[in-house]
């Protein structure tokens, strides 16, 4: 495919795909996949978002590659799983990404918000990075100052965070939901999609663009502001967690293992507290639903100036999470599991005139497959070893092939004390989670029961399939070390 007109041709007459497109891709952190009014969650108001979604092409059936913030970044910037680049947990370097394709073929790449790279500032192929990282960065960079800390300093202020948070008499009750009191422009979803206008209103235009926006949010704490808040907490259908006495009794004890630490140790300002009641985590999926509407508002607001500063007409808009939050969901916080509410993911592309809209696509897909997507609608080649795989086909309604089975894996880290190693593989029916050196595990008929509450890792009447994907994980593995082995050899 030819790279097309460099940026200062602009023959709108030209034909769509003659024209390198700018690229906007918005990544939120820890955002379900059942967030979005348009794809059927009536507790919801996201307006902006199902605009994306009845005017673009939504992937139902998304799953991520990791299950916690770095190592899924990592995998989606790089083209590789999180065993063959090496980043498995929270906390590990890394930092080159095929952003660096993008800017060397002349593109202009800026971030604004969460990449998440380690260290903080990498360049990750970036030609400007307005950096803003976790809300609550207690144990890790906490005196790294991004973009929001220097606005807050500027203003006096500290960000509410977990030092503050313990202050609270109502802090193991809390679940990690907390008004947000400070400012609203000072709010971490509203300050990046602020930053990210004023950069597109402010600076010269710049074709073709590609843009990372990084929502902090729904990440915890979960933190709206008391007008959003307020209306979530005045709604009668917000979901309530799913837990059972047979799905407890049926998990790994890795997970009783997690439910223990998080009681004990707070992480992202969530203390999970045993005792909590059912108001409580109403209160908790409430705030976390009420963030994710302020993030839709920042997307409207950004969409606008990408219209008014004449990019929309030439505009691919990705739209993706890097992984959800069971909310309580099966009785536990965050993620570090395998439950289809961390592993699936929100995934909507948006470019009317360039591809079909009003498209819901259930085939199985991986979040990191987005990466070589970018690369082909730039008109780059992608890596031929690259794991990930183009859904331009998709997109373009052209023989697309969905995955037969998807995988995700998580090393243990400081949340995730119980387990040292876990991998997933899933396909349109059985999910199953292995447990590194440990008898245990998890089957899931996810036809008979997609909420995952029944365990059929022990269940004789499925010793066959639990064996034939145990397998599906070892010839994955091959396949994997083998189409990878000449990643290095440029570094011999």
């Amino acid at each position: 495919m030819s790279l097309g007109p460099t940026s200062n041709q602009k023959d709108k007459e030209s034909a769509p795909e003659e024209i390198r497109p700018n690229i906007v891709f918005i990544i939120t952190d820890q955002q379900r996949f059942d967030t979005i009014a348009a794809h059927g969650h009536e507790h919801m108001e996201t307006p902006n978002l199902d605009r994306l979604a009845e005017e673009g092409v939504s992937f139902s059936n998304c799953h991520i590659t990791a299950a916690s913030c770095v190592p899924c970044r990592a995998s989606l910037f790089t083209g590789y799983y999180p065993h063959v680049n090496g980043v498995l947990e929270n906390e590990q370097l890394w930092q080159h990404t095929w952003v660096e394709k993008l800017r060397d073929a002349g593109y202009t790449c800026v971030n604004v918000g969460k990449m998440h790279t380690n260290p903080f500032n990498a360049d990750a192929g970036f030609s400007e990075r307005y950096i803003v990282e976790n809300k609550d960065r207690y144990l890790q960079g906490r005196w790294f100052l991004d973009e929001w800390d220097k606005a807050l300093a500027a203003h006096g202020l500290v960000k509410q965070q977990r030092e503050k948070y313990r202050e609270r008499e109502d802090y193991g009750q809390a679940l990690g939901a907390f008004e947000w009191e400070l400012p609203e422009e000072l709010h971490s979803d509203v300050f990046v999609g602020n930053f990210a206008r004023w950069w597109l209103d402010t600076k010269p235009k710049a074709e073709p663009l590609f843009m990372q926006i990084g929502f902090p949010g729904p990440h915890p704490p979960y933190d709206p502001t008391p007008e959003f808040a307020e209306k979530y907490m005045g709604k009668n259908n917000i979901p309530a967690a799913k837990i059972s006495d047979a799905d407890l009794a049926g998990q790994p004890s890795y997970l009783e293992h997690k439910r223990t630490h998080d009681a004990e140790v707070d992480h992202d300002s969530i203390l999970w507290n045993p005792a909590r009641s059912d108001e409580d985590v109403r209160r908790m999926r409430a705030y976390y639903y009420a963030n994710v509407t302020m993030i839709d508002e920042s997307i409207g607001k950004l969409m606008q100036s990408l219209e008014e500063n004449g990019y929309i007409d030439n505009t691919v808009i990705i739209f993706v999470s890097d992984h959800g939050d069971c909310l309580g969901d099966h009785g536990v916080s965050q993620k570090w599991s395998m439950y289809d509410v961390v592993t699936k993911v929100p995934a909507i592309v948006w470019a009317p005139g360039r591809f079909e809209g009003a498209r819901t696509l259930d085939g199985l897909c991986q979040l990191f497959d987005f990466g070589p997507t970018i690369l082909e609608l730039a008109g780059l080649p992608v890596p031929e070893d690259y794991e990930a795989q183009s859904l331009l086909p998709a997109l373009k309604g052209d023989g697309w092939t969905p995955r037969e089975r998807v995988y995700c894996e998580q090393a243990g880290d400081i949340a995730l004390t119980g387990a040292d190693f876990i991998t997933m593989v899933r396909d349109d029916r059985y999910k199953l989670v292995h447990l590194m050196g440990s008898q245990e595990g998890q089957l899931f008929d996810l036809q008979a029961d997609p909420d995952e509450m029944v365990n059929l890792w022990d269940c004789d009447a499925h010793a066959e399939i639990r064996t034939k994907m145990k397998e599906d994980i070892l010839n994955w593995l091959i396949a994997s070390n083998h189409r990878t082995r000449d990643r290095f050899v440029a570094a011999r």
